[in-house]
């Protein structure tokens, strides 16, 4: 008999993650704030939790897909909580991107109370998580991974095991300073390459060619093409992800210069309001310090 999946979450991510366990025939109870993704994912087969803890005291299985650190740890140790309600021997997935040492603080309370919890933040936006595509970076017990595989191998293509609770979610924050940074200079180029007159699909063509294609680009091109920048991934959680990037980086003693001035770009972005954006947007920063007119 398939172990019982919770889905705690359920924004742009969270939904069709829950889907896709559905999919794979997981018997799923689902929880969110929002009550309307809630009713649709009942429709299709899922089952209601009440909490936080309703849910937790349901399963075996347990994944959380919240915005931030504060969040997780609301869910995971707050009134009605994961903490509350959760049965020895419950495997929590928390699969946010949070602070790796918000994670460590959580892992440590829950696995008093014999609850053993991974790290797994993912990439590939809302598309890789439609097509059970993700990245995956998980950190945990290895036993644990071998025990959740399974359930990761329903959301994801590239699972990895990167070492003990924190490592995913150090790994992820490399990710997002590797993405944040190649969408900036994806607009700084595209911007150059309108400002000269080129056509901007023959470009993007040109450029993903070469060595200058990246994921980004292929991912981002129906963007840039269109000029339309509605949310896979929005500014506004990227800039989350980028503050606890130079948090780590401090904490740390990793300078991040490349990172800090993408920071405050995308900083700029949210004070002019498109922080709903997709993260691709920050061309339309760009493209306005060039002088060129707005194309929405």
């Amino acid at each position: 008999m398939a172990q019982t999946v919770g889905m705690i979450g359920l924004g742009i991510m969270g939904r069709p993650m829950a889907k896709n366990l559905l999919k794979a025939g997981y018997p799923v109870v689902v929880h969110s704030r929002s009550q309307g993704p809630v009713d649709a994912l009942v429709d299709s087969g899922a089952k209601r939790g009440s909490s936080s803890r309703d849910v937790a005291a349901q399963v075996d299985v347990l994944v959380t897909m919240l915005p931030n650190s504060p969040e997780v740890e609301q869910v995971a140790l707050g009134k009605d909580g994961i903490i509350e309600g959760a049965k020895k021997g419950l495997l929590y997935l928390d699969m946010s991107t949070i602070s790796p040492l918000v994670s460590q603080k959580v892992g440590k309370a829950l696995g008093e109370k014999g609850v053993r919890m991974m790290d797994a933040p993912v990439s590939g936006g809302e598309k890789g998580a439609i097509e059970a595509a993700l990245s995956i970076m998980v950190g945990g017990e290895k036993g644990d991974f071998d025990a959740a595989l399974p359930v990761f191998q329903a959301l994801g293509k590239t699972i990895t095991h990167l070492g003990p609770l924190g490592a995913g979610g150090f790994t992820k924050l490399a990710n997002q300073i590797i993405v944040a940074v190649n969408l900036t200079a994806l607009g700084e180029a595209l911007t150059l390459a309108k400002k000269a007159g080129l056509d901007r699909a023959l470009t993007l063509k040109a450029l993903g060619g070469g060595l200058a294609g990246s994921k980004c680009l292929e991912q981002k091109t129906p963007n840039y093409v269109a000029g339309t920048y509605d949310p896979g991934f929005k500014i506004d959680l990227h800039f989350k992800d980028l503050g606890l990037i130079m948090e780590s980086g401090r904490a740390l003693g990793v300078p991040l210069p490349c990172t800090a001035i993408v920071q405050e770009l995308f900083n700029a972005m949210r004070v002019k309001g498109r922080g709903g954006l997709d993260h691709s947007g920050v061309i339309t920063l760009l493209e306005e310090l060039a002088g060129l007119p707005d194309q929405s």
